[in-house]
């Protein structure tokens, strides 16, 4: 209930919940529902307690809080934003930084507070780590899986808290938010076919990676209810999960080779990602295609600082990282009965790698 010193008359004591309650002419009983959420407060008699806060310099202690709650306010997150490298090719494209804004965003309206563990880019690391945020008290953790996969998580303990996983899953028994990649491969590869696009090549990442499952069976499902053929020489898998940068480039170029020695030529190329996508850009224009009026190109992820400065402009379906991050907040700190399994759809960005074929 106290808070940090205060000098009054010479001496030194500590800023009471009373003393703000005083300050600005409301009850204790008020300024302990602006501190926790726990009931109605109108934004003027809000404003002018956490006014009176500010000028009295009060900071509620989280100690006495959790005492009085026996929640500690924290949710604990385990991830490898901080450690995250360019090393393995299947993180690649993750941009978990913008997960972990999501779930920020959350966590603020509930004035709760995060404590970030890294996995220093080891998944072994996070059973370890869940079970240290465990020991801490903290009133539930979220895992944040470094691609949509399936995590292995330490057994349930004494002190285990609520546990989500966010673009991953684990269990039947464990909540997760995932990306809806078949969604978004379907929508895109849809529009190109209402672009008047009826040869559409599909460069694939390897078929181990589940969003590459997912994507695959919406590229042939857009096509048959289209009623268009497919074509197994339009869909190549062009990308390794080894780390041999060489390899994976001639991986790429071998699979460009294939395209363009099909007959017709594929009017568009659905990229695995953005960051091949920039790289086919160059394979094409070293061919002498030009993009989109010899050939169209989409990718995946929306990676701004790629498909946003490629020219022409890189049309592509966004992952939707950060509403990632939201729901899987949400869901740790809205909970409702049973295990709830969320997938998040991205939109696509239409932009000028794509043209109309009339």
């Amino acid at each position: 209930m106290t808070s940090v010193s205060h000098a009054e008359s010479g001496g030194i004591r500590m800023v009471t919940l009373y003393d703000v309650a005083k300050s600005a002419g409301v009850s204790p009983k008020t300024v302990s529902r602006v501190l926790n959420g726990d009931g109605p407060v109108g934004k003027a008699t809000r404003d002018s307690v956490e006014a009176a806060m500010q000028a009295l310099g009060y900071v509620p202690s989280s100690a006495a809080r959790a005492l009085r709650s026996a929640k500690s306010g924290l949710i604990g997150v385990v991830s490898g934003a901080i450690s995250y490298t360019d090393d393995n090719p299947l993180l690649a494209g993750l941009p978990e930084i913008y997960i972990l804004r999501g779930i920020q965003d959350v966590l603020d309206e509930k004035r709760l507070t995060v404590l970030l563990t890294d996995t220093g880019g080891r998944a072994d690391a996070a059973p370890a780590l869940l079970n240290t945020l465990a020991r801490h008290r903290v009133d539930g953790t979220i895992y944040v899986a470094p691609f949509h996969q399936q995590v292995a998580l330490p057994p349930p303990t004494a002190v285990s808290a609520p546990l989500v996983v966010a673009n991953g899953f684990a269990d039947d028994a464990t909540s997760a938010v995932v990306p809806d990649d078949y969604t978004g491969q379907r929508a895109l590869v849809d529009g190109l076919i209402a672009r008047g696009h009826r040869r559409i090549a599909y460069l694939q990442l390897p078929h181990a990676l589940l969003a590459t499952q997912h994507r695959t069976r919406a590229y042939e499902d857009a096509h048959r209810a289209a009623g268009l053929p497919l074509d197994p020489g339009l869909m190549i898998v062009a990308d390794r999960v080894d780390d041999d940068a060489e390899a994976r480039t001639a991986t790429l170029q071998h699979a460009i080779a294939a395209l363009l020695a099909t007959s017709p030529l594929p009017t568009a190329i659905c990229c695995g990602n953005d960051r091949m996508a920039l790289a086919v850009y160059g394979m094409l224009r070293a061919r002498g295609l030009r993009i989109p009026d010899d050939i169209s190109v989409a990718g995946y992820d929306d990676y701004r600082l790629i498909s946003e400065t490629l020219y022409p402009a890189l049309t592509t379906v966004a992952l939707p990282y950060r509403e990632i991050g939201r729901q899987a907040a949400r869901l740790l700190t809205e909970p409702q009965s049973g295990t709830r399994r969320i997938t998040v759809p991205g939109p696509v960005h239409w932009r000028d790698s794509v043209t109309t074929i009339t």
